[in-house]
């Protein structure tokens, strides 16, 4: 146990944020560099190591979170890391990016403010870099199989470096012009700076993985060939078709995916572009949608320089407490402050879009709501309380439905899909084509990274079995597990 008397003596402290007047003016991360290190030693010691560590249970990766809080209360950073890399590629993207429900079902969080697990990790794996414990591990032999997987999101490349330390040749295929995925083009730069997703390609190059970018499976290569080309393959695309809004005015200028909307602003991080094409500087913004990537709507729109910046959610405002109905130790629904929030805007909840006005040049000018209630389950307008508000430029962020299915994968593998639309698989993570396999949102569905990094650790397991008959590799989740919820 770290500290006996840790969560007693130490109360909860985070992250520090820069001043929002200052990080509204560039693209680097919210936080001020270097403020977690001074704290999180004794934040680490707040763990109190229980018998039974319910934040396992909440982290599909399984984190050994006691261990290298132990580690990290010590200040013995090298078995930290170790710790932390025995069941995650990838800490400093969970440290960044993930919702922590680990924290959510931290024991100490029955009575108390849970430990900063979240802080913890990124501290622990920042640390290691700087110090080179992160080295390449590459295989000590090669199998002679070889292995295509489609998509580098944080599923693929999961799957992609299990595989190479497992000894199998393998290739990912990424149909931007860059390794990341979502990471890379749906994260912006101020939650993530990407020079964390580049240092993690070369590791994996010096290992042995092979990137192959602008390769869009389905369409530049035929994949019933690509499977002829290869001992097996596994599908990590992600579900990246995007919830629409079909009411009257979709089809103005100005109304946006934001998948279209937010790669833009990365690319002009990356040197791609002087200006986005789409950008809200000097526009009244709607954010359609209350979740994560609405807020990197938000954040992004800010930065632009917008006339305002307005979010809509269809549900009621969340609560600052739990629910009831939402007890410890599952992840409650608990009304969220971002770092974009704190910078301005304003949200709207229990509204839902009727239209949207434009003007003479077809440009979006107005976007008209109404005020809903839920009554069996479904929205239902509360009379006398349509508006509308002005809206320059929409961004649509109400999710994805699935796996793309446009760009011929699913039907040239001749893939099977579940009622969700998603692709099937078994308790192995194969689909019905024999070596083919999937991981992350493709066969889930829209999820969260630490899931995405879970699925593509497991479905390699599955893997290296179909192609060596036995598997050491650890798989954290089943196809069917569910995130602790109620």
């Amino acid at each position: 146990m770290a500290d006996p008397k840790g969560f007693l003596t130490t109360g909860r402290e985070v992250a520090k944020t820069r001043p929002v007047e200052e990080r509204v003016r560039d693209w680097n991360e919210v936080y001020v560099p270097g403020s977690l290190l001074p704290i999180i030693s004794k934040q680490a010691g707040r763990c109190m190591d229980c018998g039974i560590p319910f934040c396992h249970n909440g982290c599909p990766l399984g984190n050994l979170i006691p261990e290298w809080n132990d580690y990290a209360y010590r200040e013995d950073w090298s078995a930290a890391s170790e710790r932390l890399h025995a069941t995650n590629n990838f800490p400093e993207f969970t440290g960044r990016l993930c919702p922590a429900p680990c924290e959510s079902a931290c024991v100490l969080g029955i009575n108390q403010p849970p430990v900063t697990i979240k802080n913890v990790e990124v501290t622990i794996i920042d640390k290691a870099w700087d110090s080179g414990d992160v080295t390449p591990q590459p295989p000590e032999r090669l199998s002679g199989k070889t292995v295509a997987v489609i998509g580098s999101g944080p599923a693929g490349l999961a799957a992609a470096q299990q595989l190479t330390r497992a000894g199998h040749t393998v290739a990912v295929y990424e149909r931007a012009d860059r390794i990341g995925g979502l990471l890379r083009y749906g994260i912006p730069e101020f939650k993530m700076e990407k020079r964390h997703i580049n240092r993690r390609i070369e590791q994996m190059r010096a290992e042995g993985t092979k990137f192959r970018t602008e390769v869009e499976i389905g369409r530049d290569i035929d994949a019933a060939k690509l499977r002829k080309r290869y001992d097996a393959v596994v599908i990590a695309a992600g579900a990246t078709t995007s919830r629409d809004l079909k009411v009257p005015g979709r089809e103005l200028n100005g109304v946006h995916f934001a998948m279209e909307y937010l790669p833009l602003a990365n690319k002009v991080q990356e040197g791609d572009l002087t200006v986005s094409p789409i950008t809200a500087e000097g526009k009244h913004v709607v954010v359609i949608g209350g979740g994560d990537t609405g807020a990197d709507c938000v954040g992004t729109a800010h930065r632009q320089g917008a006339a305002s910046v307005t979010q809509l959610e269809i549900m009621g405002k969340p609560g600052d407490e739990r629910n009831p109905n939402q007890p410890w130790p599952t992840f409650p629904m608990l009304y969220k402050v971002t770092s974009a929030h704190e910078e301005g805007g304003e949200r709207l909840y229990s509204v839902s879009t009727t239209h949207f006005e434009g003007d003479e040049d077809g440009n979006v000018q107005w976007l008209h709501l109404v005020e809903v209630e839920f009554k069996d389950g479904r929205p239902e307008p509360k009379p006398g309380t349509e508006r509308k508000i002005p809206a320059q430029l929409v961004t649509l962020a109400m999710g994805f439905t699935g796996t793309d299915q446009e760009n011929g994968l699913v039907s040239q593998f001749g893939l099977e899909l579940d009622a969700r639309g998603n692709i099937a698989r078994d308790a192995d993570f194969a689909t019905n084509v024999p070596g083919v396999y999937v991981a992350g949102d493709a066969g889930r569905g829209q999820s969260l990274i630490v899931w995405a990094i879970a699925e593509g650790r497991s479905a390699a397991r599955g893997v290296d079995r179909y192609l060596a008959g036995a598997s050491a590799l650890p798989a954290p989740v089943k196809p069917t597990d569910r995130a602790l919820t109620v």
